[in-house]
C-alpha cells in the first residue's frame, strides 16, 4: 500500500480510483484514466463548485504504475480541523463506484483504514490492522471486505496474506458483488455518510458582516474564499500582520453590511478568537453592548485574513483567466457540465446562467486544473483577478443591505453537559428519549447488572484485552455455573499440587512469619480435625485463618447479609448450605449470616454511580462497557 507522509499529510485522506479491468498499454491506460477524471468531476460539479472546503478541495488526478500500485487516479485533501470534509470525500467516492462500477476505490488517512475504525464494534475477529491491508475497497457503490480463506477451496482463490493490490482488483473484478461487507458493517459507515448531499446545508452557517465593498464583492463571485481568508487569520503570525498595519488592499472606510456564508468549523474558528487589531489599521469596534458589535467584530477578522492573503502574492497576471480558459480540458469540461443540467435551465447569458459560469470558471482553476500547474492561481492572486475584473458600486451594496437574509442562530457553539451526554450516547448507538415515564423507572430490573457482572467474570481475557459481554444485538447472557464453580476449585481445591507457580509464589510469602505467629495458629487449629485442604501451607489453610481473624472484627457489618431461614434447632442448620462457612468462622459471632453477594455487589456499585455526580468514573464505565444504563436518580436529599 503506498503509504502517506503523516508529517506533511496530518489530518489528510488519501483516495485512489482504480480500474477492475487495466488495459495493456501504458499510454491506452492513462488516456482512459484521464477521460475518467473530466467525467468523474464534471458528474459530481453541481455538488462541488459551491462546497466551502476547510482547507484542501477534493482534487483527482493521474498517477503513473510504482512498484506494486498499477496506474490510477486518485488525490490527497487536507481537511484540517474539519472533519466532515474527509466523510464527505467517502460519499463522493462512493458515489463515483456507484456511477462507475467499472473503478475500484480506497480511502485511508492517517490514522490507516478508518472505515473500519468507524465500524469497529462490528467487525469479525479475524480482522484487524496488521492483516487489513488492500482489503477494503468500494465497488459498485458499496463496501467490500476481502475475507481471509476458510476452506480448502478457498485457499486456492483468497490470499492467506493481505493481497496486493492487482490481486484485490482481479477478485473484485471476478467476483463482483461477492465480498459484499456484512450488513452491519456496512450500516455503520453508511451512517456516518447518509442525507448527503442535502446534509451540506446543515455544516453551513449564514452571519452578517461588516466588510470592505471589494471582499464583498469577491465573496459574491467565489463564496468558497472565505475558507482561506478565515485560515490566514486563524494561522497568523507576527510576519502577517505588518500587511494589517495599514490596509492597502481593503481600507475600512469602505465597509458595508452584508450577509456571509461559513462552514460551522470556520464561522468557530473566527468567532472564538480574542484579537485586537492595530491602531494604525483604522478598523475600530463599537462598544460590546452595541446591538451589531458581532458583524463589526466578524468582518474585522474576516478583512485581516484577506489582506494578508493578498500580501502574500505577486501582482494578478493580465491572462490569467484567458489562458485558464484556453486550457483544451475546459471546454470538455463546460460539455460536460451542460450534459448534467449544471446550469439549470438558465439562458445562457442571464444573470443567473454567469453567476453559475463564474463558479465553475474558479472551480475548474482550482480543482481541474493540477495545483502544480502554472495556470493554477494561489487565493490570494485569484481575489486580486476578481476584484480587478470586477466593477461594483457602494450604492448597490447599501440597498442590498435593507434585504439582507436573517442570520442563523448561533447557540450551537455551546453545548451544555446534558446535551454533550446525549451527542456521546447517540454517537454509541444507546441513546434511548429521556421523557421516561416513572412506571419505568420504578419497574427498572437490578437483577440485569448481577447478571452482566457474572457474564464479565466468566470471559476469558487475553493480552489484547477483556471482552465485554454485551453486544450491539444485545445477546442473552448466559452464565454457566458449573464451570465456574470447577475454575474455583482449581484454584482453591484439596491438594497443593493444583497450585500453579504463582499460588507458589504467594505461599512463599508467609514462611516469613515469626514464631510468635506461628505457635498462634498452630494453637488455634489444635484439635481440629484437620481435612486434606487444610494440610499445613495449603491456600485453603490460609483463607480459613484469614476468616478467623476478620470475624473478630465489624467488617461482617459493612455487608448486607440474606435473611436467616426460620426453623427450629438443628433442621434449620442442616439445611443452611452455607453452615460450614459459620462454623469455619469461629464461635465469635454466631449470629452471623451468610452474605448476599449480588445484593452487595447492586448496592456498591449504585452507591459507587451516585458518588460520580454524572460525571465519568469507574462504575459508570464498567456498566456502560456492559451495556447497563441506569436511570436518571430522582430521589430528592434531605438538607
Amino acid at each position: 500500500m503506498e503509504k502517506l507522509n503523516l508529517a506533511a499529510t496530518e489530518d489528510a485522506v488519501q483516495y485512489q480510483l482504480f480500474l477492475t479491468h487495466k488495459p495493456e498499454d501504458p499510454a491506452h491506460c492513462q488516456k482512459i484514466l484521464q477521460q475518467y477524471i473530466e467525467r468523474i468531476l464534471a458528474h459530481l460539479a453541481p455538488m462541488l463548485v459551491s462546497y466551502i472546503w476547510q482547507s484542501q478541495p477534493f482534487n483527482l488526478n493521474y498517477r503513473p504504475a510504482k512498484e506494486h500500485i498499477p496506474a490510477h487516479i486518485g488525490g490527497l485533501t487536507k481537511f484540517g480541523d474539519n472533519i466532515e470534509d474527509e466523510w464527505f470525500i467517502v460519499y463522493l467516492i462512493k458515489e463515483i463506484t456507484k456511477e462507475f462500477p467499472e473503478l475500484a476505490a480506497r480511502v485511508d488517512d492517517n490514522d490507516g483504514e478508518f472505515l473500519l475504525i468507524e465500524a469497529a464494534d462490528f467487525l469479525p475477529k479475524w480482522l484487524n490492522p496488521e492483516n487489513s491491508c488492500n482489503r477494503v475497497f468500494f465497488h459498485c457503490g458499496e463496501l467490500c471486505i476481502i475475507p481471509l480463506p476458510k476452506t480448502p477451496e478457498e485457499e486456492t482463490l483468497l490470499p492467506a496474506i493481505s493481497p496486493t493490490i492487482p490481486q484485490a482488483l482481479k477478485l473484485l473484478s471476478a467476483h463482483s458483488g461477492g465480498f459484499v461487507a456484512a450488513k452491519s458493517i456496512r450500516t455503520a459507515v453508511y451512517k456516518r455518510i447518509s442525507g448527503y448531499p442535502e446534509r451540506i446545508q446543515t455544516f453551513l452557517h449564514r452571519a452578517h458582516c461588516y466588510l470592505p465593498a471589494g471582499i464583498a464583492a469577491v465573496l459574491k463571485q467565489c463564496p468558497a474564499l472565505v475558507s482561506a481568508a478565515v485560515q490566514a487569520f486563524y494561522l497568523r503570525d507576527p510576519i502577517d500582520l505588518k500587511a494589517c498595519r495599514i490596509f492597502k488592499i481593503f481600507p475600512p472606510d469602505t465597509r458595508i453590511m452584508t450577509s456571509v456564508t461559513f462552514t460551522k468549523c470556520l464561522y468557530a474558528q473566527l468567532v472564538k478568537q480574542t484579537f485586537v487589531p492595530d491602531r494604525r489599521s483604522g478598523y475600530s469596534l463599537p462598544p460590546r453592548s452595541h446591538p451589531q458589535y458581532k458583524a463589526y467584530e466578524l468582518g474585522m477578522k474576516l478583512a485581516h485574513g484577506f489582506e494578508i492573503l493578498c500580501s502574500k502574492c505577486r501582482s494578478p497576471s493580465d491572462d490569467s483567466k484567458e489562458r485558464t480558459l484556453n486550457v483544451p480540458l475546459w471546454d470538455t469540461f463546460l460539455n460536460s457540465l451542460k450534459k448534467n443540467n449544471y446550469f439549470k435551465g438558465e439562458l445562457e447569458g442571464s444573470v443567473q446562467y454567469l453567476n453559475l459560469l463564474h463558479r465553475a470558471e474558479n472551480y475548474f482553476r482550482h480543482t481541474v486544473i493540477s495545483p502544480q500547474s502554472s495556470v493554477a492561481d494561489s487565493p490570494g492572486e485569484e481575489i486580486l483577478n476578481i476584484l480587478k475584473a470586477t466593477s461594483f458600486n457602494l450604492e448597490d451594496f447599501g440597498k442590498e443591505t435593507t434585504s439582507l437574509p436573517p442570520e442563523d442562530d448561533d447557540s450551537w457553539l455551546e453545548i451544555s453537559p446534558d446535551t454533550l451526554d446525549q451527542i456521546l450516547k447517540e454517537a454509541v448507538g444507546t441513546y434511548k428519549s429521556t421523557h421516561t415515564s416513572d412506571e419505568e423507572e420504578e419497574n427498572y430490573d437490578l437483577s440485569q447488572i448481577t447478571e452482566n457482572m457474572k457474564a464479565f467474570i466468566s470471559k476469558v481475557s487475553t493480552h489484547e484485552g477483556a471482552e465485554m459481554p454485551w453486544s450491539s444485538a444485545e445477546a442473552s447472557v448466559t452464565f454457566d455455573v458449573d464451570s465456574f464453580t470447577n475454575a474455583l476449585d482449581k484454584i482453591l481445591g484439596a491438594n497443593s499440587e493444583e497450585l500453579d507457580s504463582d499460588d507458589l509464589e504467594e505461599e512463599e510469602e508467609f514462611e516469613f512469619l515469626d514464631s510468635d505467629e506461628e505457635s498462634e495458629l498452630k494453637a488455634e487449629s489444635h484439635g481440629e480435625t484437620v481435612s486434606q485442604s487444610k494440610t499445613p501451607g495449603s491456600l485453603r489453610s490460609y483463607m480459613d485463618e484469614m476468616d478467623s481473624e476478620l470475624a473478630s472484627t465489624n467488617i461482617g457489618k459493612s455487608f448486607t447479609s440474606r435473611p436467616k431461614v426460620v426453623g427450629s434447632g438443628k433442621g434449620s442448620s442442616s439445611q443452611d448450605p452455607d453452615s460450614d462457612f459459620e462454623d469455619n468462622i469461629g464461635a465469635e459471632d454466631t449470629d452471623l449470616a451468610p452474605v448476599d453477594i449480588d445484593l452487595n455487589l447492586v448496592t456498591n456499585l449504585l452507591e459507587s454511580y451516585n458518588a460520580q455526580a454524572g460525571l465519568a468514573g469507574p462504575a459508570s464505565n464498567l456498566l456502560q462497557s456492559m451495556g447497563v444504563h441506569l436511570p436518571e436518580n430522582t430521589d430528592k436529599k434531605s438538607h
